[in-house]
């Protein structure tokens, strides 16, 4: 291997050596461990350690950097301590995840670094929000995150390098091309020849370097920085090296052709630079061997400290608390004056008071800058806060969810509009596995919110009127808030705005323009997680929300002789178990209605929750309606015996008399 030193000098060249050799020897101590018991996996980087390496010692220190599964070097080279690093392998409380995640899967903001989830792709549209930051800051700065070539085939990879370049963003994409993804080889992943000429595509510069080759890839990453910085735009960078044991240990390298790790074990990175060095009389024979030999002795050090570490104890309250991001409600109470708003004005007011108060509040969404969103929402909030705060997205609902969370990342506040709650689908491993489950993890707040405008009744079919809130009520780490009234709208939007983790905001379509109310005007917050009783009653609870809200109360009118409690819920997500059992055990009937599609709705967990914790008070079956279950048809007369609103007065009037 060719090492043309022109720029290095012998301390930096010694100090890249030992950076090389730190994660080696750590390689090949968690390979002992991981045959005695003492890790339960292991994804090498043998024979990668110079991209890892070169990445974090190519960009400043305050630069964000997102790893993967083989870039145990970049973590090193960053300086995350051996102990706390050891404590994460063996799921011990001094690791960065509380034993909650394993390996590299974890994150530190004091080092500047964002770990991976398992579906390789979403961190790179996590890069495009810290970019963005850092471009909205002008501060000079770069975002450098890692992809391999098999998670290059990905949506997400498409769907982040697509933004970075329509946005200018200063991110350097690292490709490590290390042949296979898995057993499966390059050729079956993948028709292009090389990475770089996916570049063009992009309208990118690309870079493509001997992966293998620390210098090479040091100056390469360096040149890919300064051009990010200064051309604020994107690049990619194709590492190319060789994976040289199995995906995971235990997945072996049997697939592997004759002969192809000998060819590849004689570029290896760490064995090349050691000679390089020796032979330029940069480093001596005996110093070398000092180096491996205090190196090793502080791994086992460390090592025997986390080992000595006590194994986590569950503690269920801590589990659970820890699931959202601190946050103590602040009741600002509405002024006396209001006006008489629709619901959509409501939202549009609520979002406009909370870009006021948030400087640092960014609104992403396709067609929401000069269009106003397909619905008006953030008509007119271009000329009030620019371009760089409302801002127009490519059709990447995954990019952009990643991006929200990003900019959180980097110390903003973001919202993204769905254009469709609909959409959402191809927005999920974001929301489920990165904005969920960040703060659980590593600590890490999502202060994002994303408005998803849902529902039938205005004959949009089955890909425009989905209620899918209960998809997301299943997952722990979300706040799922849906509205019924404007005044209620306004407050609660700000609240999202105000809780440092994510919120879904759903919003009725059919309501937008139809439904009216007195809303307060200026800044003021309605506390999420708390529902209202609308209506009191003697001899019914109706636990409902959204547009089942109105329909309840129609129906009450109709039959003035029900007496009857409504709930609504005005949060799904955490559930306001509370007001609801109060009125059921006061009552002693429960029916519980929504819009979305019965099995499997939240009303049935509702009603689970009712029956156990209020049996003894109940003096009828707990009921429950929802839309008939089939997708959401087009034709007015089909959308109409699809909705609930018939049924549930049937169901009601059979309660009633039971």
């Amino acid at each position: 291997m060719q090492y043309h030193n022109t720029s290095f000098k012998n301390k930096e060249l010694i100090e890249l050596y030992k950076k090389l050799i730190l994660p080696r020897l750590i390689e090949e101590k968690m390979l002992i461990l991981l045959r005695q018991g003492k890790i339960s996996k292991w994804f090498s980087g043998y024979g990668q350690e110079a991209i890892s390496v070169a990445a974090a010692h190519a960009m400043q220190h305050d630069e964000f950097l997102l790893p993967m599964h083989r870039n145990l070097g970049l973590f090193t080279t960053r300086g995350i301590p051996l102990f706390n690093l050891f404590c994460q392998f063996q799921g011990k409380k001094n690791g960065f995840t509380n034993g909650r995640d394993r390996s590299f899967h974890f994150g530190s903001k004091a080092h500047h670094i964002v770990g991976m989830i398992s579906h390789l792709g979403p961190q790179l549209g996590i890069a495009d929000g810290i970019a963005l930051g850092n471009k909205l800051e002008n501060n000079k700065k770069s975002t450098l995150v890692i992809t391999g070539d098999g998670g290059a085939s990905e949506g997400d990879f498409h769907e982040a390098l697509n933004t970075a370049a329509v946005w200018d963003l200063p991110v350097v994409f690292v490709i490590e091309n290390n042949q296979w993804g898995l057993s499966t080889p390059s050729h079956e992943q993948f028709r292009c020849k090389q990475f770089i000429d996916k570049g063009i595509g992009y309208g990118m510069k690309a870079f493509q370097t001997n992966g293998n080759n620390i210098l090479e890839t040091v100056a390469t990453l360096r040149e890919a920085r300064e051009y990010t910085i200064k051309n604020q735009a994107p690049v990619i960078v194709e590492a190319v090296t060789f994976r040289m044991r199995g995906h995971e240990e235990a997945s072996g390298t049997k697939y592997y052709p004759e002969g192809l790790q000998d060819r590849w074990a004689k570029k290896d990175p760490v064995d090349n630079f050691e000679r390089f060095l020796l032979d330029d009389g940069v480093l001596k024979a005996e110093e070398a061997e000092a180096i491996k030999a205090e190196t090793k002795a502080r791994i086992k050090k460390e090592w025997e400290r986390a080992d000595a570490e006590p194994v986590i104890e569950f503690d269920r309250e801590k589990e659970l608390t820890d699931v959202y991001a601190p946050h103590v409600f602040k009741a600002v109470k509405p002024v006396e004056e209001s006006k008489e708003v629709r619901l959509i004005d409501a939202i549009s007011d609520g979002l406009n008071e909370a870009m006021k108060k948030h400087d640092r509040l960014i609104l992403m969404g396709q067609d929401i800058a000069d269009y106003g969103g397909v619905f008006k929402i953030t008509d007119g909030f271009v000329q009030r806060y620019g371009k760089e705060r409302v801002r127009n997205t490519p059709l990447c609902e995954s990019a952009v969810l990643g991006a929200a969370l990003g900019l959180s990342i980097n110390g903003y506040k973001a919202m993204m509009e769905m254009q469709f709650a609909d959409f959402v689908s191809e927005g999920m491993t974001q929301i489920a596995n990165n904005l969920a489950k960040i703060h659980w993890r590593w600590g890490q707040n999502a202060d994002v919110v994303v408005r998803m405008p849902t529902g039938a009744g205005v004959g949009a079919g089955p890909f425009h009127s989905q209620s899918n809130e209960a998809w997301f009520t299943h997952i722990p780490g979300l706040k799922i808030v849906y509205p019924a009234f404007p005044s209620d709208a306004k407050g609660l939007l700000i609240s999202a705005f105000e809780d440092p983790g994510p919120v879904l905001f759903f919003e009725h379509k059919a309501l937008y323009r139809s439904l009216t109310g007195n809303v307060p005007l200026g800044y003021y917050n309605t506390p999420i997680g708390k529902a209202n009783l609308l209506n009191e009653g003697k001899e019914m609870s109706i636990i409902t929300y959204g547009s089942g809200v109105h329909k309840a109360l129609e129906l009450l009118q109709k039959h003035p002789d029900i007496s009857a409690d409504v709930v609504d819920l005005r949060t799904l997500l955490p559930l306001d178990t509370e007001t609801v059992f109060d009125s059921v055990k006061k009552t002693g009937k429960a029916i519980v209605l929504h819009e979305d599609t019965q099995f499997g709705g939240i009303g049935g967990e509702i009603a689970a929750q009712i029956n156990q914790y209020c049996f003894e008070y109940l003096d009828g079956p707990v009921m429950r309606v929802g839309s008939t279950d089939t997708p959401v048809p087009f034709a007015a007369g089909l959308e109409k015996g699809f909705l609930p609103w018939n049924r549930f007065e049937e169901a009601l009037l059979e309660l009633w008399n039971y």
